[in-house]
Order: structure tokens, then C-alpha cells, then sequence
């Protein structure tokens, strides 16, 4: 039997409750009679032979890049870079891509005499990896043999005697990236696209690029201009990554991209009844739930964190392609679409979501409360092409706990962001202008990025950048079940309930307002026309 695309439902009096995530658990929430629910497609088949797969793609590569024997020799420097552990999400049961990948390059290589070859992982300015993340990724084979030597590194985006400037382009922007990578006769990147938004130029540009660079297109004015992340025409952010990819192309940059996409099969057989839709739950569905969120009542939160956090998905390749990083993306592209997209007609005025406990920037920590407005507003809310499923000056409503809670180590900068900037100011163009250089500039951050598990200084700006063109389209958010001063803090308004929620945001789009809900998971694109 085929996998079924994906459906919008219109809710009736038989249609039981809906699932919500809420952090590390979830409900269930009646929604009224005539609110739509717009549910993902069903994961499509894995390939039978990823190995071959993988193979199948470096010898017959897209574009005009030759198949990459033909690009190994001996004597040559070849850089292989890989996406951080801000994908995919949750973390895949092992293998993971990158490893299949890396490894059929690494035969490659060796049988083409090349012994000059360094891993490094494009951190951007996201934390460095532990061994143990850096094993998952790449499994035990590919770090023994190269960790202990020194060949296997992570981006470090303010070490300047490793980074070169390779101009400006016709907009003034800064190229800056990895000066290894920049040098090296081939470089080849490896990505895991969970959405589309993922890959391109992207992993270049800002994979292996300095604050210098980044600051270009993650800077207020270029987010809120991104009428959806995910659809590539209506993004300037898009735009700005790809002026600076075919720059780093034209100062002689060889780049073989390598993009692999996933089904959306997200969770393991326990927790399965989290990607069903409700009215098809089996009694063994009903009893998961009902014990997961009976034990979860009684779970304190950091062991809740750390049960979720040791989750590794069952999802699995669905394509791979290499080349020529445009053509390769095109491809790549069109299989996230295949997967993940739904038409849906017309917009809403309430668009209501349940935050789960992950986001690409709290893999193995704590999402805090930076971090939940931007899943909602950053990701959630530009899961789209057209336009947005909220209409401009409607609500929405995100169910998460939104605890005034921080990882020490991992968010250093986001707590000083949270006590100092916006006890000031929620608007993102003021923090900019005011705020941003400071914590981009701070030697402490500095230090904390460079040697231990930190994110940039810079990075809350950039989280709350994120969410600029959701604020300013939006009327109001509420958050439902959240602390309700972090709430405040955000500059949200906290509900203790679905109906209160819906009750304030009569307010603002009237008493007979029109409701959609966006259901994850698994991921879904909505093709709103």
C-alpha cells in the first residue's frame, strides 16, 4: 500500500481531541467544530541499499561536476566538512547519513592515493560537538582514524589565522569561510536536509563562515524580508547565501556537494501514536499514551530532558544526490517537497502548534525560553510557500512549558540575553542596533565558544532574528502552559488553558474567528494557496 499524502482536516463533533506537543510530553486539546487540522504525509519508503545508493551518486554525479574518482589523485589536499548536530532532528539510529557518506568517500580517496584529507564539522557559530556526538555522526571506524590525529576538526569561526577573505559581493557582502577549505584542491560537503531550507550554497556559506560573514544575512532586515525560509524565491536569506556561494565558486573554490533527505518514520515503536492521526488510534496507541504521560506526570524535568534527548530516530534515507551544488539542491529540493508537503486552502486566523522538546540549537540540553519562540515563530511559522497560514494580524497559539531554565554551558550568552536585552527591548531592529556588537565582540563569549560547548555570544540575537517577519505579521502570541513571567519576558501572553487562549484571542480577530492547526509530527510543508 502506497503512503498517503497529506490531509487537512475539517473538525466535527466526532472528531476526538488533537495531540499537542508540549515540550518533553504533550496533550490532548478538543479544538472547536470547523477548525482545520493539517496533518503531514505519511513517511515514504527508505532506499533498499543505502550503501549503493550513496555510491550510486558519487559516480553519476548532477551538473557538470565529473563523478568524484575522476577528482581524486595523489598529492592532492582534500577537506571533507559535514553538518553539526543541529541535524537531523531527533538525532537517526545509527548509521547515521554522514557516516554512509563519508565512508564511501574516504574508499574513494584511498583508492586514489590521496592521503591528505581532513573532516572538519561546519559549526558556523553553533557549539562544538562532544566525542560522543562527533562518534554518532560519524561512527567509530572514521573518528578513530582521525580524531587522534588531529585530522578531524570543528569550525572555529573567530580563529583568524584560520580563516580567509575572499571579497565582497555585488550587494558589499563579506565572503569570509575556513581558510583549510578554501584552499584544498576538492572540498566536499556532506548534508542531512531535513527541511528545505537546509543545503545549497547554505553550507558553505554559512556552515564554514566568521561573524564577518554571517552578519550579512542574519541580521534583522534580511529575516523579516524572508517571506518563508522554505520557499527558496521568497527568501532573502536564501538569496544572500547563494550571492555568496557562487563567489566562493568563482575565487576557485571546488566544491562537491553531497545532500542526502530522510523519511519522516520519527519516532520508534513506543512512542509511534505520536505521528498517527487520533481517530486511527489502536487500543495499544491509546495505552502509550495514556502511560508515557501518566509516568511523564511523574518524571522530575531533568530526567524527562534526558529520556527525550536519548531518543534516536528511526528515519531513514529517502535520496541522495552529488554534483554541482545547485543542481544537487534543485533535486534535493523537490524530494523534501515530495515528502513533506501539503496543499492547504486558504489562511486562518488562529494558528495553533504543540513545541516539542527539541530545536536544531538544544540537542542534548534544555530549550529554553529563546529558543521556544523561535521554533514556533522561526521555524513553525515559516513552515511554508505561498504565503502564511496565519493571516497578517492573526494569532498564535504555542503549547510548550517555557520554563525559565538555561544550559550553563551550552547558553552562556542566552541568559545575559534574556536578563539584559529584553528586560529592554523586543524589537529586533533596537537589540541590533543597540546590543548585537557587544555580544558578538565579548571576550568571555569568545573564549566560551572557542574552547568549551558554548554557542556564539551573538547567537540569541540571531534565534530572535529568526522569529522577526512571524512578529511582525503577527497580532498577538499566546503561550499556552508556559511559566508565565519567561512568557511575559518574551513579550507573549501566557494562558493556562486551550480555551483561555482561544478566549484572549477573540480580542484580536473577533468572537467567530477561523482556527488551523499545524500537527507534528511528523514535518510538514504547507502549500498555502
Amino acid at each position: 500500500m502506497s503512503p498517503r499524502p497529506g490531509f487537512v482536516l475539517e473538525v466535527d463533533r466526532s472528531t476526538p481531541p488533537i495531540l499537542f506537543w508540549h515540550g518533553e510530553g504533550y496533550r490532548l486539546e478538543r479544538l472547536p467544530e470547523g477548525s482545520r487540522v493539517v496533518y503531514a504525509p505519511e513517511p515514504l519508503p527508505s532506499v533498499d541499499d543505502p550503501v549503493a545508493a550513496v555510491r550510486h551518486a558519487l559516480l553519476h554525479p548532477l551538473g557538470d561536476a565529473e563523478p568524484l574518482p575522476a577528482l581524486l589523485r595523489p598529492g592532492m589536499r582534500l577537506t571533507i566538512c559535514f553538518d553539526d548536530i543541529s541535524l537531523p532532528l531527533p538525532p537517526m539510529v545509527a548509521p547515521d547519513n554522514r557516516q554512509l557518506v563519508i565512508e564511501e568517500v574516504l574508499d574513494m580517496a584511498a583508492a586514489a592515493g590521496v592521503d591528505d584529507v581532513r573532516l572538519i564539522a561546519a559549526l558556523a557559530l553553533h557549539r562544538r560537538m562532544t566525542e560522543e556526538e562527533l562518534r554518532h555522526a560519524l561512527g567509530d571506524r572514521v573518528y578513530d582514524a582521525f580524531a587522534p590525529h588531529g585530522l578531524l576538526t570543528q569550525h572555529d569561526a573567530e580563529d583568524a589565522q584560520d580563516l580567509v577573505h575572499l571579497g565582497q559581493t555585488e550587494l558589499g557582502e563579506d565572503v569570509e569561510i575556513n581558510k583549510r577549505t578554501a584552499e584544498s584542491d576538492l572540498l566536499v560537503y556532506v548534508n542531512i536536509n531535513l527541511v528545505a531550507m537546509d543545503g545549497g550554497h547554505k553550507s558553505v556559506a554559512t556552515g564554514l563562515a566568521s561573524y564577518r560573514s554571517l552578519r550579512h544575512h542574519h541580521n534583522p532586515e534580511t529575516m523579516v524580508h524572508s517571506r518563508s525560509f522554505m520557499d527558496a524565491p521568497a527568501s532573502e536569506l536564501h538569496s544572500s547565501n547563494w550571492r555568496m556561494g557562487r563567489l566562493i565558486a568563482a575565487s576557485g573554490v571546488k566544491v562537491f556537494q553531497i545532500e542526502t533527505t530522510l523519511n519522516t518514520n520519527t519516532f520508534p515503536p513506543a512512542f509511534e501514536f505520536l505521528q498517527r492521526r487520533e481517530w486511527e488510534w489502536s487500543l495499544r496507541d491509546r495505552a502509550a499514551y495514556l502511560a508515557s504521560t501518566t509516568a511523564l506526570r511523574r518524571t522530575p524535568d531533568r530526567l524527562k530532558q534526558q529520556i527525550f534527548h536519548s531518543i534516536k530516530s528511526p528515519h531513514a534515507l529517502r535520496s541522495v544526490q552529488a554534483g554541482e551544488v545547485e543542481a544537487v539542491h534543485d533535486v534535493t529540493t523537490s524530494h523534501i517537497w515530495e515528502q513533506q508537503g501539503v496543499a492547504v486552502a486558504g489562511q486562518t486566523d488562529i494558528l495553533t502548534m504543540g513545541l516539542p522538546y527539541i530545536c536544531p540549537y538544544n540537542v542534548n540540553s534544555i530549550m529554553n525560553p529563546i529558543l521556544v519562540a523561535c521554533t514556533g515563530l522561526g521555524y513553525f511559522f515559516n513552515m511554508y510557500r505561498g504565503q502564511p497560514l496565519v493571516r497578517e494580524g492573526g494569532v498564535v497559539i504555542m503549547s510548550h512549558p517555557t520554563p525559565w531554565a538555561f544550559h550553563p554551558s551550552h547558553h552562556p550568552s542566552y541568559i545575559d540575553f534574556f536578563e539584559q536585552v529584553l528586560t529592554e527591548t523586543t524589537d529586533p531592529v533596537e537589540m541590533h542596533k543597540s546590543f548585537e556588537e557587544s555580544f558578538a565582540t565579548d571576550p568571555w563569549y569568545i573564549h566560551l565558544y572557542r574552547t568549551g560547548h558554548a554557542y556564539h555570544g551573538v547567537h540569541p540575537f540571531y534565534m530572535w532574528y529568526w522569529c522577526a517577519h512571524a512578529l511582525a505579521h503577527l497580532g498577538r502570541v499566546i503561550v499556552v502552559g508556559g511559566d508565565p513571567a519567561a512568557v511575559r519576558r518574551l513579550g507573549f501572553s501566557p494562558a493556562s488553558s486551550m480555551d483561555d487562549a482561544l478566549e484572549m484571542a477573540s480580542d484580536v480577530v473577533g468572537p467567530s474567528p477561523t482556527l488551523t492547526h499545524f500537527h507534528v509530527p511528523p514535518l510538514l510543508l504547507a502549500d498555502v494557496r
